[in-house]
């Protein structure tokens, strides 16, 4: 068994730190060095934020994401058009979509997807404020932005279904060849999607 090199609190860093996402223990540890070495600099202002947003950071009752007020920004800025309301399953997608800056729509958060196997029903997700939203909003379209994995499509399905008798237009993002791909280098299941999803030239 390796002997520890540093003190309890520097190993507790060290540790809390191998627990984020793309962070394995040697990851980690540079981290905490650089942090470390870069105290007044960077530790410092990072934990004073940290400080900050477990006060002040809420989950928008209307939409699901989050911010510092509630309603959220997204949901109270009159620019965007209400009627059009894009669905994704986490915040994360939310933001992508955000810096993508290609919809100037509102969106709703599911909390996750469909997953059965994973014990996650639609009870599970925020669906039932979807469909309360979109007939209490008058919203004409809603735009899946869900994965393409198997408990994305899913739940698309299931939204669909779920939402036909209000009336709103439900569409969803295409699949296919990304931006800069080679076909030589995609799989079949993308493939197919692309020439399902072709549009005229």
């Amino acid at each position: 068994m390796p002997r520890a090199v540093a003190g309890p609190e520097i190993e507790r860093l060290i540790q809390l730190l191998a627990r984020l996402p793309g962070l394995g223990p040697r990851s980690a540890r540079r981290v905490a060095l650089h942090l470390i070495k870069k105290r007044e600099a960077l530790m410092a202002p990072l934990a004073t934020a940290l400080g900050d947003a477990i006060s002040k950071i809420v989950t928008c009752h209307t939409c699901g994401n989050v911010d510092v007020t509630d309603p959220c920004t997204v949901c109270t800025d009159p620019t965007r058009d209400a009627r059009m309301l894009v669905v994704v399953a986490d915040v994360g997608d939310l933001w992508a979509l955000e810096r993508a800056g290609v919809l100037n729509a509102r969106y709703h958060v599911l909390g996750g997807v469909l997953s059965p196997l994973d014990g996650v029903g639609p009870d599970d997700l925020n669906i039932a404020s979807l469909v309360t939203r979109v007939h209490d909003q008058d919203v004409t379209e809603v735009i899946l932005a869900l994965g393409a994995t198997v408990d994305g499509q899913t739940t698309a399905h299931y939204l669909t279904d779920v939402l036909r008798d209000t009336g709103a237009r439900v569409t969803r993002l295409a699949q296919g060849v990304p931006v800069g791909g080679e076909l030589d280098y995609l799989d079949e299941g993308t493939l197919s999607a692309a020439i399902r999803a072709r549009t005229q030239m």
